[in-house]
């Protein structure tokens, strides 16, 4: 080789180690969440975590989930999640994160949207599950994609009885769930053989790769933004979408994925409203003064990317410190989200604590 001959090989080693040219095809998928959580952590201004709140946070919250025995088996036992664990559970579940997004109300508790099913009032999150068992035990094929598709038995009324209240306040974000099934609905068919476990098959046990997928093909899960100039994933229902399936079939079956840890926490609402409780998070004082105000934060806001950001990186610090306590503690980014979640529920039973807690900052979006 004469001095002026390029070597090819050296230069596409080169290339490779500078994360130039293209990716390598058979890497395994990455999500990018985590990577961009961490960038927005390291810019953020209005927004900050306290890392001995941190500490103390991540050794209650094992020690709490120890007390608990809380695992996978802990979703099954909640009392509206499906408890088969076959195709209709799937479909059950994918129809519940497709439409797993805004519920908070400005009403009172006694006029937001409720739905009435088996001799209770279930409000927020748990509004949905009932609605689908409630349709479902109509005969309203709610959980299936072909219906979604055709508009002529899956009209706006048949929706609208579907999602009916037992107040005057309809379900928030109506018309966006309903393009959400009707979007889903249409790609399933069209992609996937009218089929999720096709979607699910799709992904060959990867859970960032079946995030990825459902981002690439899905506009309504395709959860992005802007921050500093550089793109962010936040994805928060596609990701949900592989926990609840992970939690639901206790990492077997369609939940068996070979790279679960992957997934972060779901960056919404009641997380970081727990974690700023815990010390562990804090706000610039007019972003504070903002949420305990009530006052909505757009879509998109810096303030909001920055919530949503920092979040997912404090879970995964919270993670790493339980390693450090238990290297061989049985926990994830998910476990973690789900049980701050229910503990947030549980004290929202509790006055005192409530009154205690800054509220949930309010932005109202398909995201979560």
């Amino acid at each position: 080789m004469s001095d002026d001959e390029v070597d090819h090989e050296l230069l596409d080693l080169l290339r490779k180690s500078l994360g130039l040219g293209p990716p390598d095809p058979s890497a395994p998928p990455e999500t990018k969440i985590l990577e961009n959580a961490e960038y927005i952590y390291h810019n953020s201004i209005d927004v900050a975590l306290d890392m001995r709140y941190s500490k103390l946070a991540a050794a209650e919250i094992f020690k709490q989930m120890q007390e608990r025995d809380y695992g996978t088996k802990t979703w099954s036992e909640h009392p509206l999640h499906p408890k088969s664990k076959d195709e209709n559970t799937v479909n059950f579940i994918f129809t519940m994160d497709l439409l797993n997004f805004s519920f908070w109300s400005e009403k009172s508790e006694a006029e937001r949207f409720a739905v009435s099913y088996k001799d209770q009032r279930w409000t927020g999150y748990w509004s949905l599950v009932a609605v689908l068992q409630r349709a479902l035990d109509e005969d309203i094929p709610i959980t299936t994609p072909s219906f979604w598709a055709n508009e002529e038995e899956c009209s706006e009324e048949v929706l609208k009885k579907v999602f009916r209240s037992e107040t005057d306040e309809e379900i928030p974000l109506f018309q966006e769930r309903l393009k959400c099934l009707r979007e889903a609905g249409q790609i399933i068919e069209e992609e996937f053989d009218s089929s999720i476990t096709v979607l699910i098959e799709d992904a060959k046990n990867s859970a960032a790769g079946l995030v990825n997928l459902l981002a690439e093909r899905f506009t309504c899960f395709r959860d992005e933004g802007r921050y500093d100039g550089k793109k962010v994933r936040f994805l928060k229902r596609a990701q949900i979408f592989v926990a609840d399936l992970w939690a639901a079939f206790d990492g077997e079956g369609y939940g068996s994925f070979n790279d679960i840890d992957k997934i972060t926490m779901f960056a919404d609402y009641r997380v970081p409203q727990m974690l700023h409780s815990l010390g562990c998070m804090s706000f610039c004082p007019p972003l504070e003064g903002k949420i305990r105000r009530l006052e909505p934060i757009e879509s998109g806001h810096s303030w909001e990317l920055q919530i949503r950001g920092c979040s997912i990186w404090c879970i995964e610090l919270l993670r790493r410190e339980i390693l450090k306590l238990d290297p061989d503690a049985k926990v994830n980014a998910i476990l973690i989200d789900f049980f701050l979640y229910d503990l947030a529920k549980e004290r929202e039973k509790n006055g005192d604590e409530v009154e205690e807690m800054i509220p949930h900052h309010r932005t109202r979006s398909i995201w979560y």
